[in-house]
């Protein structure tokens, strides 16, 4: 048997950052009398006011990757087991688990008497409807658990059946984007396709409020149990240290910035680096740059253009990459120009097979390319949002140098809860701009595995049967080259375009304390200063 930590892999990619904190002006009941209450909000813990870019259409994680859902749903909701700052899977609704010799079950030991926000104790119920759920919808569980089952074999023991034993599997149940939140039972059950109508986790914070387009209020959850183990990345020790986070939209990034150095906002996450002039002379203000991502060309592989491989592989000659990483953050100090999956950090899987069609900027060859495809004329849909200018500004760049080589391309411009709900429809779209943090492992990223149905609908054998190879790896050295093999694929077929690795930027009001970001941020363990 193999008990707690499973396969750890080598990585360390450090987005761990420390800055300093914040005082609040924004009451507990309504933004609009905020000043009224500051000095008793401080008193009591005090409220964080978030400048957000996009506000999340939902805060079901099972129900999409987007980062807006994502970044905001981690402080209410947990998962059985997670990553800590090694990229390492740990224990955390679960106490313990153990793996068999084959691998074919996975035993699960709850911790007791931890409670969900409406007061009910997490049983194994509620972690089975929670699991069964995500793995209908989400595109790592639908790739990686297949039609493993799940069995209650006690109120405090669940028992994962897996259908086939993979290397990663762990790693996708703490799956860092679309994450495996655990819910009772009974929102799970009023759940539709939407996602659960009443978000109740077992996280250090709780849902109160949502008014779109305005703000999203999390307030501090008095009865969690946080574990005591250090806090690691989304492990260990985590405690509400402020009552309340008001997450207020904020598209536009001069605003946000001009409200956080007047001190209407104490922290602006995902600052734009147009930005950031703004925030060089200004006091009491902290800007922190980490490492953070992939930034991708997203092709509607289902129906339309490119479906056919040397369409893509046009768009992949014809795209000056560095022309569109410069578009969208601004300098090489912000952006890598590279072919890797992986961050270089990430030394354990990090290779630059493929470099080769990676580097390729040839016009004539792309214009040859998209005749052999069958292109004629037809107009070419790029779906962006102003709502994330590093998306956006791609995009714009991306419509001139294909209008270039005679595309006729066609820019449509909307908001990004709308654009996510678009993607999801293969006959309303043919590229997009996006970006995907950094993952524990390269199966994690939704664009590679078939069996993911991730939009884009990404259907290669040849990936299909190198991620299989993969997964069957008995040791890291193994699923490295095996990795490197599927990377010089992806490379030739462009199921995704990466464009190149981009770092990310938060800032802060320097009375922030105990603030730290990995693959977005973390606002437990987070205090505020009057």
């Amino acid at each position: 048997m193999r008990r707690g930590t499973w396969c750890t892999l080598m990585l360390m990619l450090s987005f761990v950052v420390a800055l300093v904190g914040c005082s609040s002006d924004k009451p507990s009941s309504s933004p609009d009398a905020a000043k009224s209450k500051e000095s008793a909000s401080a008193a009591a813990g005090g409220t964080l006011r978030i400048a957000y870019s996009a506000l999340p259409k939902t805060l079901d994680p099972h129900m999409t990757t987007a980062n807006a859902t994502t970044h905001t749903a981690r402080q209410i909701f947990e998962a059985l087991v997670t990553i800590n700052e090694k990229y390492e899977v740990v224990p955390m609704l679960a106490k313990s688990y153990e793996i068999s010799k084959d691998g074919k079950t996975i035993t699960f030991a709850l911790r007791q008497g931890v409670k969900f926000h409406n007061g009910k104790e997490m049983k194994a119920e509620d972690v089975i409807a929670s699991m069964q759920k995500w793995q209908k919808i989400a595109s790592t569980a639908k790739a990686n658990l297949g039609n493993s089952t799940w069995e209650a074999k006690d109120d405090y023991t669940v028992i994962l059946h897996v259908e086939t034993p993979s290397y990663v599997l762990m790693y996708a149940l703490a799956e860092m984007q679309q994450f495996p939140a655990i819910m009772p039972k009974e929102a799970i059950d009023g759940a539709d396709a939407t996602g659960v109508k009443e978000y109740i986790g077992t996280g250090p914070f709780q849902f109160k409020e949502l008014k779109p387009n305005q703000y999203l209020l999390l307030t501090k959850f008095k009865d969690y149990q946080p574990l005591t183990t250090p806090s690691s990345g989304l492990s260990g020790k985590k405690e509400a240290l402020v009552d309340e986070l008001y997450y207020y939209n904020v598209p536009d990034s001069s605003t946000a910035i001009n409200g956080l150095i007047s001190g209407e906002y104490d922290m602006v996450s995902q600052v734009a680096l147009d930005a950031l002039p703004q925030l060089k002379n200004a006091k009491n203000v902290s800007p922190i740059l980490y490492p953070f991502g992939l930034q991708t060309l997203v092709f509607n592989k289902k129906q339309g253009l490119f479906t056919n491989v040397k369409a893509r592989q046009a768009i992949n000659m014809a795209l000056d990459k560095k022309a569109l990483m410069t578009a969208g953050f601004t300098g090489p100090d912000y952006f890598r120009l590279d072919p890797g999956l992986m961050m270089s950090e990430q030394s354990a899987w990090y290779t630059n097979a493929g470099k080769e069609n990676y580097d390729k900027h040839d016009a004539a060859q792309a214009k040859q390319l998209l005749k052999e495809a069958g292109y004629n004329g037809e107009e070419v849909r790029i779906m962006t949002s102003k709502e994330y200018p590093n998306l956006y500004n791609p995009a714009v760049a991306a419509q001139q140098q294909l209008q270039e080589i005679g595309m006729n391309v066609k820019l449509e411009v909307m908001d990004w809860s709308t654009l996510l709900d678009r993607r999801t429809k293969s006959d309303q779209w043919e590229m997009f701009f996006t970006g995907f943090p950094a993952n524990a492992t390269p199966l994690q990223f939704p664009f590679l595995d078939s069996k993911a149905n991730w939009p884009g609908w990404t259907n290669s054998p040849e990936i299909d049967k190198l991620l299989a190879k993969i997964k069957a790896s008995t040791t890291q050295e193994e699923a490295k080259t095996a990795f490197a093999e599927l990377q010089t694929a992806f490379w030739q077929e462009n199921p995704v375009l990466v464009v190149g690795q981009y770092l990310q930027i938060t800032a802060a009001s320097n009375k922030v304390k105990g603030f730290k970001d990995f693959n977005g941020p973390l606002f437990w363990n987070t205090t505020i200063t009057p």
